[in-house]
Formats: structure tokens, sequence, C-alpha cells
């Protein structure tokens, strides 16, 4: 299992990432002291580090310099905005820099994209009597082949990486249609539709009253 540690001073963000990235599959850690994240390295071996700018003890820039030449991967997370602080993060050796606040959607994107480049990415998830393999867009429901679509696929994938998440229409819309949406959710709904009937998930793919969907699967 992908094992994921996170440091962020903000107990709430902590529990926030770790929610969502825990119902993606992932094996995640969380701290909120910079020195502490330094005792966890030493201890463990990670996947991919989650790591604030600003935090006690030693801040993000210290605990780069000392991940950097353990070769793990970064993302920063953080609310400096400037470019010269995002410059300063990514040549220290960051493979990508989120600013706060996020949509959980992307941040498990961006660790997915982070993970594939080095090759650590979850190839295979299962939901259920449901098989997934990303790499070979393949899926399987209860060992019998189902044919998707390009985009029933690309909606498949965002609800198994966000299980029990509700997700906003335009969110899914526009991340695989990869166009702006304009409030016509008829589309999304007849393709929503189609992957309840094609993987049986009438009542795992629930509608979320004024935001879109939400994948409800049994902790």
């Amino acid at each position: 299992m992908i094992k994921i540690l996170i440091v962020d001073d903000e107990k709430p963000i902590c529990d926030l990432i770790d929610l969502n990235l825990s119902a993606s599959g992932y094996h995640c850690t969380a701290v909120q002291d910079g020195l502490e994240a330094i005792e966890m390295i030493e201890k463990e071996k990670y996947d991919l580090i989650l790591l604030d700018i600003m935090l006690p003890g030693a801040d993000g820039y210290d605990i780069m310099e000392y991940i950097r030449p353990l070769k793990i991967p970064v993302i920063f997370i953080t609310a400096k905005r400037e470019v010269k602080d995002r410059v300063k993060g990514l040549k220290l050796g960051a493979d990508d820099y989120l600013i706060k606040p996020f949509d959980v959607v992307e941040l498990v994107a961006r660790v997915e994209a982070v993970l594939r480049r080095y090759h650590k990415a979850q190839r295979i998830i299962t939901v259920g009597d449901v098989v997934v393999d990303v790499e070979a867009r393949q899926v399987t429901r209860a060992g019998k082949p189902v044919v998707l679509t390009n985009k029933e696929f690309g909606l498949l994938v965002l609800f198994i990486t966000n299980k029990n998440v509700a997700l906003f229409r335009e969110s899914l819309y526009e991340k695989v249609w990869e166009e702006e949406y304009y409030g016509d959710s008829r589309t999304l709904d007849l393709h929503v539709q189609r992957l309840r009937r094609k993987l049986g998930w009438e009542h795992n793919l629930v509608a979320v009253y004024k935001v879109g969907y939400r994948l409800e699967v049994p902790q």
C-alpha cells in the first residue's frame, strides 16, 4: 500500500487530507510539527510527503533540504501564494505546489500524478466486486469485463479515487469533458446513469442535492 506522510500544523487540514486519501486507498500518517516530521521520515519509508511551509520546530524549506537526498517525492501544500515562494519550493526539489484552500479532487489528482511520475501509482483499485486497472483502462465486475466509454471511465476513476466524498457537478464535468461547465447537467447525468447500470451501483452512486454525486462505499 502507498504510504503518505502529511505534515501540516493545522489538524483540521491534516484530517481532511487523511480522510480523502484514505478513502482513495492510501495509508496516511499526519504530524503537525516539523521536527516530528523529520523523526518520522527517519523511522519510516514513505512514498510521498505532503508538506506545509509554515511549521513549528522546522519549516517546510528546512525539511525539504533534509528530504532531498532521500529522493522522496514532495508536494508543498501552503497558504503562501507569491510566485517567489512557489519558485523557491520547486527549486528545492518539490514535485508540485498546491495553494490553500484547495479542492480535494485536485489534491487527489495531483497526488496520483506525482506517484505515476515515480512509478508508484496504485494500478489496481477494487470496490466491491468491481476491479479497475487504471493504467490499462480495464474494468471487470464479478470477474466479467465491463465496456466503458472514455467519459464513463474518466468519471469512474474520479469516483473510485474519491470514495465517500461528495463531488461537485461542475468539477466532474470540467475534469472529464475538459471544458467549462455552464449548468446543463443532462450529459453528466446520462453518463452517471449508464455507469450505475453497468457496474450495479444503483444504490452506491448517489445524487447529492445541490452538489453532485458521491460513491458510497462501506469503510
